[in-house]
């Protein structure tokens, strides 16, 4: 996820709390997608398109972290 912003996610990784929080569960619910498309845990219907869809809210909110930063 932005790896043109790797030193930025990597700084605020260390001194935004928040920030981390956020990384770190979206991290959980991509591997978690992995899991359910692969079989290895069973989905109910519409699990998978759901845990997409907090995963790119998710993925926003880490953006709009990142441009308050300057790493944008």
């Amino acid at each position: 996820m932005f790896p043109e912003l790797r030193n930025e996610i990597s700084r605020l990784k260390t001194q935004d709390a928040h920030f981390a929080k956020l990384f770190q569960h979206h991290n959980d619910l991509d591997q978690e997608i992995k899991n359910m498309e692969a079989g290895i845990v069973p989905a109910k219907h519409g699990a998978i398109e759901t845990l997409k869809k907090q995963k790119l809210h998710l993925k926003d909110q880490l953006y709009a972290i990142l441009r308050k930063t300057g790493g944008t």
